[in-house]
């Protein structure tokens, strides 16, 4: 398939450039699965659109202040965009500019507390830092970094909790599983109260979710890895759903791929922890989920892509039509669609 198979006019204007004054307050387009004509509803509705039994699984990552602002040490300004933990002090990042921060280039942030050195420049061009600071590097990043958000949101975020979902746990994402901002606590707990199961995962959303599909025959297209993790408890719910009639929902297409990265032939998942760099567009079987509830993807995203797998190219775009004509907001603060 082609990327431009994946594209849809947007005007500018619908883009959400800050989230509601109340999360669950967003427009919800349910799209059946099966076929037939998508409803309007509210996000607080989605308790009434699931059934006892059913296991709605949610990405339980937390975004760490991944934008660094320094100096180079040979005079400049700098940013860098941590996307990855590499380990042993060094971490994936986006940088810029580029042209300055080759292999050897040197930055101090927050007048020197905190230091970086280039060691390598990825196949992607992403640069390897080596951080150094004086005492705990996540009290360091937490002092000087600042909440990442998507480059088209343009205006200040006044609260940086509404770029985290209401139960985040695991610091280690470059942006927000977003599929989760429209949950509070009041929706959770309505959810509990009608026997749905509510099970965690962790998948640290990173240099994947910046990367713009470049390659025109998408199956070209080169995911990043990004780690995960399933728990025991989470993956004896996701089971127990599977195995007793239950439908298992994913949150966002971030917990579809963990579910379907664990996932054998029958659709059971197995616990445990890695990277997944799975790629999920058109004529992808899913193993494990039976629905998604999700945001308005970008045109030619590999998340748009994920979508279209689920419940069909054609009728997602027209979907996306008929989103655009009713106003719709688009993206990270905008309105959700569930594929059931």
């Amino acid at each position: 398939m082609k990327r431009s198979d994946f594209y849809y006019e947007l005007p500018q204007e619908l883009i959400a450039q800050t989230p509601l004054a109340r999360r669950d307050a967003s427009r919800l387009m349910v799209l059946p699965k099966s076929g037939g004509a998508a409803s309007r509803r509210t996000f607080s509705e989605l308790p009434e659109l699931l059934s006892p039994g059913d296991c709605l699984v949610l990405n339980d990552s937390r975004v760490i202040p991944a934008r660094l602002l320094g100096r180079l040490e040979t005079g400049g300004v700098c940013e860098l965009m941590l996307l990855r933990d590499a380990g042993d002090g060094v971490w994936e990042t986006l940088a810029r500019p580029g042209r300055k921060l080759r292999t050897g280039a040197r930055a101090v942030f927050g007048g020197g507390e905190l230091r970086a050195s280039v060691t390598d420049v990825t196949k992607g061009g992403n640069r390897l830092v080596r951080f150094e600071c004086d005492g705990a590097f996540a009290d360091v990043l937490y002092r000087l970094g600042n909440t990442p958000l998507p480059p088209y949101i343009t205006e200040k975020l006044d609260d940086a909790e509404r770029y985290q979902t209401v139960y985040s746990r695991a610091p280690g994402s470059a942006a927000a599983p977003t599929a989760g901002l429209h949950f509070t606590p009041e929706l959770l707990r309505a959810i509990a109260a009608r026997g749905i199961t509510a099970a965690y995962v962790t998948l640290h959303v990173g240099p994947g979710t910046f990367r713009p599909v470049k390659a025109e025959n998408i199956e070209d297209h080169e995911m990043h890895g990004e780690h995960y993790e399933l728990t025991d408890s989470a993956a004896a719910a996701v089971n127990l759903a599977k195995t007793s009639g239950g439908r298992v929902v994913a949150v966002g297409t971030t917990s579809c791929r963990v579910l379907e990265s664990a996932a054998d032939e029958n659709g059971l998942v197995a616990a445990g922890s890695g990277e997944t760099d799975i790629f999920i567009y058109p004529g992808y079987k899913f193993r494990c989920i039976d629905g998604l509830v999700t945001n308005f993807h970008l045109p030619e995203s590999t998340l748009i892509m994920l979508v279209s797998a689920l419940a069909g190219r054609e009728r997602v775009l027209a979907a996306y039509a008929g989103a655009v004509r009713e106003r719709y907001r688009f993206f990270s603060f905008g309105d959700a669609m569930m594929i059931l």
